[in-house]
């Protein structure tokens, strides 16, 4: 049986819904059952807890400013020295400027003292000492001693450690010695603390 073609008339023709009978609306809100069962877990459950942003970090140039402002209130600001600070200061003082025995003993030393220890070694001499006749007396007791390989070595130290190591050795070094080098460094005789031989050596060091 060949097929028909429904004309637009018959359709336009066609009967509409019934009157009873419920038609789709998408004009309004689409809504969806919920249980009540969830619908009170919901009303007991706590509010969410607001959340705080963090501050913006301090952009560079604002923390060197306050680092620049924190050195200049320092700086302005006067250090007071405490009562405790100020005698732990002079303590220090004082040990520094506290002289040894040996050291008092020697400026106690006159120059005639240092001429007789000077002559009771030329007496044990057989023959003048050469080469030595534009030295002072100083001068002289102050090779003898760097000459002296009993007290140790002369090279690489000062005349005045070398004297203060061989009395703690309990070598008994001579104490017109140290006097000698007391009225120097009172002199402002820098020269005084190198040993002759210390001097030879460096020279021949520096010119080789």
């Amino acid at each position: 049986m060949p097929t028909t073609r429904r004309s637009a008339a018959s359709a336009r023709g066609r009967p509409g819904p019934a009157k009873g009978q419920s038609t789709i609306s998408f004009s309004g809100k689409v809504t969806k059952a919920v249980p009540k069962d969830l619908k009170k877990a919901a009303v007991d459950a706590p509010t969410i807890a607001r959340t705080t942003i963090p501050e913006r970090p301090a952009a560079k140039d604002e923390v060197r400013k306050e680092e620049e402002e924190a050195v200049n209130v320092a700086a302005e600001e006067p250090k007071v020295v405490e009562p405790e600070q100020e005698e732990e200061v002079e303590e220090i003082v004082e040990q520094v400027a506290e002289k040894s025995e040996a050291e008092l003993k020697a400026e106690k030393i006159t120059d005639t003292q240092i001429k007789s220890y000077w002559k009771g070694i030329e007496k044990q001499r057989k023959a003048p000492r050469v080469h030595q006749q534009d030295l002072d007396l100083g001068e002289k007791v102050l090779r003898y001693f760097d000459v002296s390989s009993q007290y140790g070595p002369c090279i690489g130290t000062t005349r005045l450690k070398r004297w203060q190591r061989a009395e703690r050795l309990g070598l008994n070094p001579p104490i017109e010695v140290l006097a000698v080098l007391v009225k120097e460094e009172n002199r402002n005789n820098d020269e005084v603390e190198t040993a002759h031989m210390d001097r030879i050596m460096n020279a021949t060091a520096l010119f080789t």
